[in-house]
């Protein structure tokens, strides 16, 4: 009698070990992905000091385990220091970053400021705080990162904050402008970076479950569904939902910018254009649907309709 295969339902051992596989990939995925952006942009060189800034949610936890983990690798040495900024909410349960970091044996610095009053005498009810609360955390920030001499602020902004970022720049600010992987102060002297820049949202909160990160939600804000942010946030989860690989197109776009194809005079000489007899090499055509494969006309269709 000739042997009949038949699939049987997984035991608990067999499911244990898919979901062991699959946490095993994301965790290679967010340690790539990670890796690729420092490299892409230099955001870590020998003997940096990386200040990285952990609020308790779930993206500036993902940073720091990442940024661990690659250090044990990486091919440059660097230090890191977790900084904690205690804006005094009420309600804040201030003894579980210290206890998680203590547990992790990383070295680390609760800055104690209550900004939490500040901002909710300085800013009407029912107003937004973000702008007011992120100017205020951002002059400690650089504060702390000069008093334990950080080279390097990392922060826990992720490939999804950054294009809410743009279209919130578009949409209400009138620039094209969004989040930068890396940049400059204002005043010249301390180097931001943002590692998390290729990851996106949804590998982050799975990897929150599965490091079981003991999240804080900021009561400030938090409670604030009428954010522009968070509508923006929105409509870009349902563009990912019904048109996958949207999100990751914008960023690529966001590195692949042609002035030319623009209209800013102040980053190209339009005033001066003439034509000289040579081909652009930029191209001097709009896109074109047409100019896509068969499979993808439909989509880029239905992108510009949107």
């Amino acid at each position: 009698m000739s042997a009949v295969w038949i699939e049987q339902d997984p035991t608990p051992a067999s499911s244990d070990r898919r979901i062991e596989r699959e946490n095993h990939k994301l965790e290679k995925r967010l340690c790539r992905l990670v890796g690729q952006a420092i490299g892409d942009y230099n955001m870590i060189e020998q003997g940096d000091k990386v200040m990285v800034c952990l609020s308790g949610g779930k993206d500036s936890y993902a940073l720091l385990d990442v940024l661990l983990k690659l250090q044990r690798r990486a091919p440059v040495d660097f230090e890191i220091v977790a900084v904690n900024l205690d804006q005094k909410q009420p309600g804040f349960p201030a003894h579980v970053l210290p206890d998680y970091l203590k547990a992790l044996g990383v070295s680390f610095h609760i800055e104690e400021q209550d900004t939490y009053s500040i901002v909710k005498d300085k800013i009407p009810e029912g107003k937004t705080m973000c702008s007011l609360c992120s100017r205020l955390r951002r002059g400690i920030l650089y504060r702390v990162a000069d008093e334990l001499g950080a080279t390097k602020i990392a922060l826990g902004h992720h490939r999804d904050d950054m294009l809410q970022t743009l279209f919130l720049n578009m949409f209400f600010g009138g620039k094209l402008k969004g989040m930068p992987p890396k940049l400059v102060s204002d005043d010249g002297r301390h180097m931001v970076i943002r590692p998390l820049a290729y990851v996106n949202e949804t590998d982050l909160v799975r990897w929150a479950e599965v490091q079981a990160f003991p999240i804080i939600p900021c009561t400030l804000c938090g409670s604030q569904e009428n954010l522009q942010r968070k509508q923006v946030g929105a409509m870009l989860k349902d563009w990912e939902r019904r048109f996958p690989g949207r999100l990751d197109n914008m960023l690529h776009a966001l590195q692949n910018v042609v002035p030319s194809h623009l209209a800013d005079a102040s980053l190209y000489d339009f005033k001066g254009l003439a034509a000289h007899g040579e081909p652009d090499p930029q191209g001097d055509r709009a896109f074109d649907p047409e100019d896509l494969p068969a499979d993808a006309a439909l989509p880029a269709l239905q992108i510009i309709r949107m």
